[in-house]
């Protein structure tokens, strides 16, 4: 597939002037340069101050909150914490994503999880060979930190070598204080 989905969700908001970015393990992928497992969907990240901005851009898309694992319909007020999650179908052709609300405050991105943990905004992502923005891997693993599933644990494998010293100490040191007892800290050295 050769990242055709990461290719037609990017056709799908060239005219969105708000940032966003891949995420999941989609974003891994894009980093890696190479599709190094299935995917069965795809997300996208937004802030979620852009959120209302995201609606307006897709106004031929159903879009559905995530309450409690549960799925609301969303009218057009604005999504505070701890609503993080929306799905999005277009009605005219069945084509779904998943968007994923980020938090930012001033210059920073914020962990939603633990906003003892941060990162400077121009840090968060980054732009593949193609062209195509994704929430850098240090950050998808963060999130993927949480109920690990198997999958989330061979994106690690897949990434943490590559990571720079810079990215493994920060993945390292947010592992340590959101999630203490993580197994994928003792590779982080």
């Amino acid at each position: 597939m050769s990242f055709e989905q990461c290719q037609n969700v990017t056709s799908l908001m060239a005219k969105f002037n708000k940032t966003w970015f891949i995420a999941g393990g989609w974003a891994i992928d894009l980093f890696m340069g190479k599709e190094t497992r299935e995917h069965k969907d795809i997300e996208i990240a937004i802030f979620r101050k852009d959120q209302l901005n995201l609606k307006a851009y897709l106004k031929e898309w159903e879009f559905k909150k995530v309450i409690k694992s549960e799925f609301h319909n969303w009218g057009n007020e604005f999504l505070e914490l701890p609503i993080h999650e929306i799905h999005a179908t277009n009605k005219l052709n069945e084509n779904k994503i998943e968007v994923l609300l980020n938090e930012a405050k001033d210059n920073d991105w914020e962990f939603r999880r633990d906003l003892r943990i941060s990162s400077p905004l121009n840090s968060v992502w980054s732009y593949s060979d193609m062209g195509i923005p994704y929430l850098n891997p240090e950050i998808v693993l963060l999130y993927k930190a949480k109920n690990t599933r198997e999958k989330d644990h061979q994106d690690f494998i897949t990434v943490k070598d590559h990571l720079d010293y810079k990215k493994r100490q920060w993945l390292k040191s947010a592992l340590e204080l959101h999630e203490p007892e993580h197994k994928w800290i003792q590779f982080l050295i």
